[in-house]
């Protein structure tokens, strides 16, 4: 049986505690579907496609394996795309206390609608304090952001201020 697992997110942008999370989740499955959400909650910088081609750019620089799928999902719970595409698990990138107490009633809403589990993977601590809402103010100011998103990503937001 193959082991199939989905990492969602609003990706906006990819950061490279992203990346850490999407390789270290490729080598515990099979197969793993990196799923760029709509998050009504935020405001995004970046359109859905453009966020789902620097992923997609950011992760084969990266030489990430090759069981990784990236797509786009935003019409319905997102367990409608894990029973679609045959997942039993959701991973989740935790940095904190407050992403555990806000992502714990999703986890358990999901299980409790389809039996799909989630797992919660802990940063590399040199990426623990970096967010895609913390990249976009510092971008948005004028800052240097290469030290937190991959290079793809890095040369896409300078010619973005040009």
């Amino acid at each position: 049986m193959r082991r199939i697992a989905v990492v969602p997110g609003s990706f906006d942008p990819v950061t490279l505690g992203h990346l850490d999370v999407i390789d270290r989740a490729a080598g515990l499955f099979d197969e793993l579907h990196v799923l760029v959400v709509h998050n009504p909650g935020k405001t995004a910088l970046l359109p859905i496609s453009q966020r789902v081609s620097l992923l997609q750019q950011a992760i084969v620089e990266a030489g990430l394996p090759r069981n990784i799928t990236v797509s786009s999902w935003s019409m319905g719970l997102l367990v409608d795309y894990c029973m679609d595409v045959g997942a039993s698990v959701l991973v989740k990138g935790i940095r904190s206390q407050v992403d555990v107490a806000y992502e714990t009633p999703m986890a358990i809403v999901n299980r409790n609608l389809a039996a799909v589990e989630t797992i919660f993977l802990l940063p590399n601590p040199a990426n623990a304090h970096v967010s895609s809402s913390l990249v976009r103010q510092v971008a948005a100011l004028g800052g240097d952001v290469s030290p937190y998103v991959p290079a793809v990503v890095n040369r896409f937001l300078e010619r973005a201020k040009a």
